[in-house]
Protein backbone atom coordinates (compact mmCIF):
# COMPACT_ATOMS: atom_id res chain seq x y z
CA UNK A 1 0.00 0.00 0.00
CA UNK A 2 1.27 3.28 -0.74
CA UNK A 3 1.24 6.23 1.62
CA UNK A 4 0.20 9.65 0.73
CA UNK A 5 2.39 12.72 2.22
CA UNK A 6 0.08 15.88 3.11
CA UNK A 7 1.03 18.85 1.13
CA UNK A 8 3.08 19.97 3.72
CA UNK A 9 5.11 16.87 4.29
CA UNK A 10 8.57 17.60 3.99
CA UNK A 11 9.40 13.76 3.07
CA UNK A 12 12.03 11.90 3.42
CA UNK A 13 14.19 10.93 6.40
CA UNK A 14 12.05 13.64 8.43
CA UNK A 15 8.76 10.62 7.97
CA UNK A 16 9.11 7.38 9.88
CA UNK A 17 7.12 5.37 11.67
CA UNK A 18 3.97 6.38 10.13
CA UNK A 19 4.15 9.70 11.04
CA UNK A 20 4.64 12.95 9.13
CA UNK A 21 6.67 15.60 9.68
CA UNK A 22 7.37 19.12 8.29
CA UNK A 23 9.85 21.35 7.41
CA UNK A 24 11.02 22.80 10.85
CA UNK A 25 9.96 26.75 11.13
CA UNK A 26 13.13 28.81 12.64
CA UNK A 27 12.03 31.87 14.98
CA UNK A 28 14.86 33.47 15.90
CA UNK A 29 16.18 36.61 18.51
CA UNK A 30 19.12 37.39 18.34
CA UNK A 31 21.17 37.00 21.07
CA UNK A 32 18.26 35.51 23.44
CA UNK A 33 16.73 32.76 21.58
CA UNK A 34 15.34 30.57 18.95
CA UNK A 35 12.48 28.78 18.68
CA UNK A 36 11.98 25.48 15.74
CA UNK A 37 8.15 24.80 15.03
CA UNK A 38 7.39 21.43 13.52
CA UNK A 39 4.16 20.10 12.30
CA UNK A 40 3.81 16.44 12.69
CA UNK A 41 0.53 14.17 11.89
CA UNK A 42 1.13 10.85 13.92
CA UNK A 43 0.37 7.22 12.75
CA UNK A 44 -3.07 7.68 14.47
CA UNK A 45 -3.84 10.66 12.18
CA UNK A 46 -3.62 13.09 15.07
CA UNK A 47 -1.61 16.34 14.07
CA UNK A 48 0.80 18.39 16.81
CA UNK A 49 2.62 21.34 16.58
CA UNK A 50 6.64 20.14 18.15
CA UNK A 51 8.01 22.89 19.95
CA UNK A 52 12.21 23.25 20.45
CA UNK A 53 12.56 26.61 22.01
CA UNK A 54 16.28 27.49 23.15
CA UNK A 55 16.86 30.60 25.75
CA UNK A 56 19.81 32.01 26.61
CA UNK A 57 19.88 31.56 31.12
CA UNK A 58 21.66 34.15 33.08
CA UNK A 59 25.01 33.34 34.31
CA UNK A 60 24.07 34.14 38.03
CA UNK A 61 22.34 31.10 39.57
CA UNK A 62 19.48 32.62 41.08
CA UNK A 63 18.86 34.47 37.68
CA UNK A 64 19.02 31.43 35.83
CA UNK A 65 16.54 29.84 38.14
CA UNK A 66 14.01 32.36 38.24
CA UNK A 67 14.30 32.83 34.34
CA UNK A 68 13.37 28.69 34.47
CA UNK A 69 10.10 29.52 36.39
CA UNK A 70 8.89 32.18 34.86
CA UNK A 71 9.54 30.25 31.25
CA UNK A 72 7.58 27.82 32.58
CA UNK A 73 4.80 29.44 33.44
CA UNK A 74 4.56 31.38 30.72
CA UNK A 75 4.34 28.29 28.76
CA UNK A 76 1.39 26.52 30.47
CA UNK A 77 -0.12 30.22 29.38
CA UNK A 78 1.01 29.52 25.90
CA UNK A 79 -0.04 25.71 25.56
CA UNK A 80 -3.51 26.39 27.27
CA UNK A 81 -3.73 29.68 24.20
CA UNK A 82 -2.70 27.67 21.49
CA UNK A 83 -4.52 24.08 22.08
CA UNK A 84 -8.22 25.86 22.63
CA UNK A 85 -9.46 24.84 19.45
CA UNK A 86 -7.88 21.27 19.53
CA UNK A 87 -8.54 19.68 22.87
CA UNK A 88 -10.19 16.44 22.37
CA UNK A 89 -12.70 16.33 25.35
CA UNK A 90 -12.39 14.17 28.28
CA UNK A 91 -13.51 10.31 28.79
CA UNK A 92 -14.68 9.25 31.53
CA UNK A 93 -14.60 5.56 32.71
CA UNK A 94 -18.13 4.16 32.58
Amino acid sequence: MKRRHPDWCARGHRCNLGEHRADPLAVDVPGLGRALLTRVRAADGREHAEVTLTVALAAAEPVARAQLLSLARDLDTVIARATRASVRPVRRAA
